[in-house]
């Protein structure tokens, strides 16, 4: 164990996108890091690597499966037994799929149930015992615009966030008077791999072009008409860890250029 004064921060799914961002933002802070994602190992590697060097921090890659359980908590495990501490728990990792409900598949409704709502579950009841010990915590989950409003062909993405919009009011009050918060993110659309990828389903789905899909269907429901860019999630985060975000518990935050206040 390497005990440390220094803060530490755990963000899944940060070996690209928003989490990358993230852990980006937590590193320039001064924070040591465990991140964790798909990637190859040599790919991975380089992250870590930049990570550690850009920012003069430790930074550990935990290859944990987002499915499985055990590995999810072996993560929390190693993490505390390597620096002694785990101060800031970003749930990031997310998966999305689009179809109609009728041809959705069950294996991708329990893939993206798996991967967005009940990996967080896992991840916060594993961490939660050591931050309430210390009495500092902080828990951020990344949710979306989805996690109050819905959109068609994305019945799992959108249960799965309604789920973490709930997960993260249950948490902030059990462990309120522990110092411990969570909030979550409710970012619009933000133009990373996941968005990208789902572009070309969401043109099959509704008959229409890719670029029609952009400018019709994902930034129409912005009325800011711009996506939200990964670096504004980040410093989000990196505020609410802060202790001037202390009595900020049981937020659900938007950042959605205004779509759900329509």
């Amino acid at each position: 164990m390497t005990a440390t004064t220094q803060k530490v921060a755990l963000v899944t799914g940060s070996t690209s996108g928003i989490g990358l961002a993230i852990a980006a933002a937590f590193g320039e802070a001064g924070y040591d890091m465990v991140i964790n994602g798909l990637g190859e190992a040599d790919q991975i590697e380089t992250v870590r690597a930049k990570l550690a060097d850009d920012h003069k921090v430790d930074v550990l890659y935990h290859p944990a499966n987002m499915m499985a359980p055990a590995e999810i908590e072996d993560m929390i495990t190693k993490t505390q037994a390597h620096f002694g501490r785990l101060d800031v728990v970003v749930n990031n990792a997310g998966i999305q799929f689009v179809a109609p409900i009728e041809d959705f598949p069950a294996d991708k409704w329990d893939q993206i149930i798996g991967i967005n709502l009940s990996s967080a579950f896992h991840t916060i009841r594993h961490a939660i015992p050591g931050m309430a010990a210390q009495k500092w915590g902080r828990i951020i989950n990344i949710a979306s615009a989805h996690g109050l409003v819905a959109s068609p062909f994305k019945s799992a993405y959108v249960a799965a966030k309604h789920g973490v919009v709930g997960l993260t009011k249950a948490v902030a009050l059990e462990h309120a008077k522990d110092g411990v918060t969570c909030n979550a993110i409710c970012p619009g659309y933000v133009l990373t791999g996941l968005v990208k990828a789902q572009i070309p389903d969401q043109a099959k789905s509704r008959g229409i072009s890719e670029e029609e899909v952009i400018q019709n269907v994902l930034l129409a429901a912005q009325p800011t008409k711009q996506f939200v860019t990964v670096e504004q999630v980040a410093s989000f985060a990196l505020y609410l860890a802060s202790d001037s975000a202390a009595q900020i518990n049981g937020a659900i935050l938007t950042m959605d250029g205004g779509w759900t206040a329509q």
